[in-house]
């Protein structure tokens, strides 16, 4: 026992030394201030994911702005003066962003890599996004969405509502089902067309239901799937994973009908320009599927909840949706034909637009993450220069803009009309210390990394808060229920989720 004892210690030792010698990164000259941390491969990453932004202002206060931690293997220069964010954003010659999200994505959905250098396909996924999902393509995904939403709000079963009786409903819970049906809808159409027999609709429910049970297990672990836990340690997120899946195979999407551009032509092009499997097919559009949702439903919540929240913000809100419906013409009654807020409407509520803004300030956190491709020299704002090795991160994380009281006075106080000028506009110009910022909002990333989708995101948003204040009334059961707290654990990877919903009640208003 003794001998064996003594051979464990052996290793032990030798495995510490090996660690002390070759798993710690020494400080070259010129190089940032480098933390190892205490934890073998873990590093710094356990007081990152307890509180970010604490973590990271502790950090800033001890070594400046630019600063190295090793987290969960990887060495990650965080870079926390905004005037230098541009630096790092106009290095694309030195600075890899597909890397990263490309080898992400495959890891937690298991297709075959979207970077064209791995030869699996040669398609611009960027590209496409940028062709179906702005520009041009917005007017017909608004229409689309708008149907869907006032479905689903008003003409099915989804919701329980009426004239005479307030219900009541998580807002959470209350956005999560009607911003997924919606949104799953207006992407890949309806499987059964538009018969309007009982059955199948009920079955046509039924699968979306399905299609989001399944994407609530599966999106509760993505957070490990990306510190790279292996998705089999999770069977049930898995078998949701691969449910979703067999729904997006080429024959049944194909029996949809009113599905998107993106759709659409991402099946073209997997088949065209990639040697993706039938698995491998399904799983990017279980990609395509979460990252249309996975942010855009707790922004919702946040701007619906902060909205009702404050009577202020509701008012105006509300005031400024009657006028635009008074001016287009357009009537909010049940009896009369759906109603239909266009792209241009939609670009006249500056009041809604602060609103949401103002909520994705308090709630974003998108780590906004570049590799480096080789050796370089980091030139910053302040003249400061920083040695940077390939293969390290460089990282910008949008929270320590948002929360920077010399840019947003009280930036934890919720104002709903911060992002307005004095004439009701929307106001775009911010500084710090007296100087202008150029990048001062970022909770869709920045330069080629910013989110291609965020437009359509906003406006699906909008539509949302409009129908409600259109149609509803509605007021927190609670008036003096706090906001809740940020749940930390999805950090970095865009709008974070309440720790715990919030019930509030809603009823349709009395003229309907």
């Amino acid at each position: 026992m003794i001998s064996i004892a003594l051979i464990w210690g052996v290793v032990v030792a030798l495995c510490s030394i090996l660690w002390l010698a070759l798993g710690i990164r020494r400080r070259q000259l010129g190089e940032p201030p480098v933390e190892n941390g205490f934890i073998p491969y873990l590093g710094c990453a356990l007081q990152f994911g307890a509180n970010p932004l604490q973590f990271l202002r502790s950090r800033q206060k001890k070594h400046g702005h630019i600063f190295t931690c090793k987290i969960a293997g990887q060495y990650i220069h965080f870079l926390c003066d905004p005037f230098s964010y541009h630096s790092v954003i106009r290095q694309g010659r030195h600075l890899d962003w597909m890397k990263f999200h490309f080898a992400t994505s495959a890891k937690a959905f298991g297709h075959d890599s979207f970077d064209p250098r791995h030869g699996h396909t040669t398609e611009n996924l960027h590209h496409t996004f940028l062709k179906t999902l702005q520009g041009g393509a917005l007017p017909s995904l608004i229409e689309t969405m708008m149907g869907h939403l006032q479905d689903v709000l008003l003409k099915s079963d989804t919701l329980s509502h009426s004239k005479d009786q307030w219900q009541v409903d998580g807002i959470f819970a209350f956005c999560y089902k009607v911003m997924f049906e919606s949104g799953y809808l207006t992407l890949f159409g309806k499987e059964l067309g538009e018969d309007k027999s009982q059955a199948r609709q009920s079955a046509q429910k039924a699968l979306v239901l399905n299609a989001l049970e399944n994407f609530k297990e599966f999106d509760k672990i993505f957070p490990a799937l990306v510190a790279g836990l292996p998705i089999h340690v999770f069977k049930s997120a898995y078998s949701a994973r691969e449910n979703l899946a067999k729904t997006m195979y080429a024959e049944n999407l194909s029996k949809r009908q009113n599905m998107s551009d993106l759709i659409s032509m991402r099946m073209i092009l997997n088949d065209s320009l990639s040697t993706f499997n039938d698995v491998s097919k399904a799983r990017t559009h279980v990609a395509l599927l979460w990252a249309s949702q996975a942010n855009t439903l707790p922004a919702t919540f946040w701007s619906l909840f902060y909205m009702i929240r404050s009577p202020d913000a509701m008012k105006a809100a509300q005031q400024e949706v009657q006028k635009v419906l008074e001016e287009s013409g357009l009537t909010t009654n049940l009896r009369d034909s759906t109603l239909n807020l266009t792209r241009d409407q939609l670009d006249k509520l500056p009041i809604m637009d602060s609103i949401i803004k103002e909520a994705m300030r308090l709630s974003s956190a998108s780590l906004n993450v570049r590799i480096a491709k080789e050796n370089f020299l980091l030139q910053l704002d302040n003249q400061e220069a920083y040695h940077i090795r390939k293969d390290d991160v460089i990282a910008l994380y949008p929270p320590l803009l948002h929360y920077d009281p010399e840019i947003y006075e009280d930036p934890y106080e919720y104002k709903f009309d911060r992002f307005l000028d004095n004439k009701g506009q929307e106001k775009n110009i911010f500084y710090r210390n007296g100087r202008r910022l150029r990048y001062f909002y970022m909770p869709f990333g920045s330069g080629v990394t910013k989110c291609p989708g965020r437009f359509f995101a906003v406006y699906e948003i909008k539509q949302f808060l409009t129908l409600m204040l259109s149609f509803f009334d509605m007021e927190l059961l609670d008036p003096a229920a706090r906001v809740p707290p940020l749940d930390q654990s999805r950090a970095g990877l865009g709008v974070l989720q309440p720790t715990y919903d919030v019930d509030f009640r809603y009823k349709l208003k009395a003229d309907h």
